[in-house]
């Protein structure tokens, strides 16, 4: 297939790259990889004083951390505004846009009786064919687009189907502000025509703006692209995406412990469905997204089957590569720097060798830096609650005893530990977990844990029975 498909990811930078935002930009990521095209983007920051470096920097950080490369240079629209006026004198030369030199009290009348009169339509159209010697001195003009007055405008939308505007209905838009800087609905119709762009993927909020810029389309006599718009996300209640629900920046989602692959994976069937699979991988993904499956009704955000996603793909990590995906949020994790100033070849080490016991419980890397707390702990540890009622006079006295009798094992592992403390119980006549429960509280200072043999090998000889030492009543059993 030739690389005739463009895509674009056109954020506006006036705050962070919002869960929305992503999964546009992955769904026209997706749509131009999986057809050997290309995917751009342009920082739509023709509002200046709302745009801001940081919102810039947190859109393109979020893409990166996603994964969602584009091709070739961002291009900045306000660095385009000669442009954007180059195409405007083009359609007044040929009459198809004019001055119009309405006041604000004018526009004001306007639209109070178009709310009066029940119309959309506001603006009136009183400059659209009045001579220019009219103009009032000294007034800097706006110019219109002369839009089409009767008729229908359609969009035959690859999600939403066919859409019928009644032109009757639609404004002459403004395509320059009266100082001379190009509006929204205009540089985005430059921009994607000289950006070779083929399809326009967003989000159905613009759905209206598609009718108003095929006008400008079709008055520079452009081919309009391909359109497909998509539905807004809401919450699991339906509702209005709000925080409380996930409308959160990407930022926010790493910093709660999210795999980039898994987020992915959950954007994509977020309003998307390849049958009942639920599971990606990123080439399953290129290899099968396509518009018309995407549904029109909005999808519905649901952490539990983000965490369930995440809790996956951590499981399937190799070892090494979680530690590594955990040490990149420390940063951003409560306590995150107390183990990143401590962190070294051994003690990372440790951690790989933890993993098993620790990522089959965890949903996400967050949950897995606290789990891991144990490991890397000073001591002597501070215990939780349950571990402090559990750590009885009682439960110490035996302790100490399971001490003597892990210290004689000579190859310090897994099994070796396993075996010592079950040749214990048996000759004490106990159960096992009555010598386990109390022995994890002692060496991780909680009452859950990987599974204690696990917990042993990974803080080794020294360190466990030094923790042991720690919470031994101050006299030494009785023999």
């Amino acid at each position: 297939m030739p690389n005739s498909v463009v895509t674009r990811f056109a954020p506006s930078p006036t705050g962070f790259l919002h869960i929305g935002g992503a999964r546009t930009a992955l769904f026209n990521w997706l749509y131009a990889r999986g057809r050997q095209g290309k995917m751009l983007l342009r920082i739509e920051d023709t509002d200046r004083e709302r745009s801001t470096a940081a919102a810039i920097a947190a859109i393109i950080d979020g893409l990166t951390w996603l994964g969602l490369s584009w091709d070739g240079e961002i291009v900045f629209q306000h660095t385009r505004a000669a442009r954007h006026r180059e195409a405007v004198e083009q359609l007044l030369a040929a009459g198809k846009a004019y001055r119009c030199y309405a006041s604000a009290e004018e526009l004001q009348q306007m639209r109070e009786a178009a709310r009066r009169e029940g119309r959309s339509k506001l603006y009136d159209g009183r400059w659209r064919d009045r001579d220019p010697s009219d103009a009032p001195p000294g007034v800097k003009p706006v110019i219109r687009l002369k839009a089409p007055t009767s008729g229908e405008t359609v969009i035959e939308d690859q999600v939403q189907g066919r859409v019928v505007w009644q032109n009757s209905d639609l404004d002459d838009l403004v395509l320059l502000r009266s100082d001379g800087t190009p509006t929204y609905m205009l540089a985005v119709v430059v921009d994607d025509h000289d950006m070779n762009v083929t399809h326009i993927i967003r989000g159905d909020d613009h759905l209206t703006n598609a009718a108003r810029q095929k006008h400008i389309y079709d008055a520079l006599g452009w081919a309009v692209p391909a359109m497909a718009h998509i539905p807004l996300i809401h919450g699991p209640d339906g509702s209005k995406l709000s925080k409380r629900h996930g409308a959160l920046g990407v930022d926010a989602y790493r910093a709660m412990g999210y795999l980039p692959v898994a987020l992915r994976n959950y954007l994509v069937r977020l309003g998307w469905s390849h049958g009942d699979q639920e599971i990606f991988s990123t080439e399953e993904m290129i290899a099968t997204f396509d518009l018309p499956q995407i549904g029109r009704s909005p999808a519905r955000f649901d952490f539990a089957k983000l965490e369930s996603l995440n809790a996956h793909y951590m499981r399937a990590m190799p070892d090494a590569e979680l530690v590594a995906a955990m040490e990149g949020i420390l940063p951003l994790v409560a306590g995150g720097n107390d183990l990143a100033s401590i962190m070294t070849p051994a003690l990372r080490a440790k951690l790989v060798a933890a993993m098993p016991g620790l990522k089959e419980r965890a949903k996400t890397l967050v949950e897995l830096f606290e789990r891991s707390r144990f490991i890397w702990a000073k001591r002597p540890l501070s215990l939780d609650e349950q571990a402090k009622a559990l750590l009885t006079q009682d439960a110490r006295t035996t302790l100490a005893r399971v001490a003597d009798c892990l210290s004689a094992v000579p190859d310090w592992t897994g099994p070796t530990t396993e075996s010592a403390l079950r040749s214990y119980a048996e000759d004490a006549g106990v159960k096992l977990g009555a010598v386990a429960q109390p022995l994890r509280a002692a060496l991780t200072g909680k009452t859950t844990s990987p599974p204690i043999f696990d917990v042993l090998a990974v803080l080794g000889r020294d360190e466990s029975l030094a923790r042991l030492k720690d919470q031994l009543p101050l006299q030494s059993p009785p023999a």
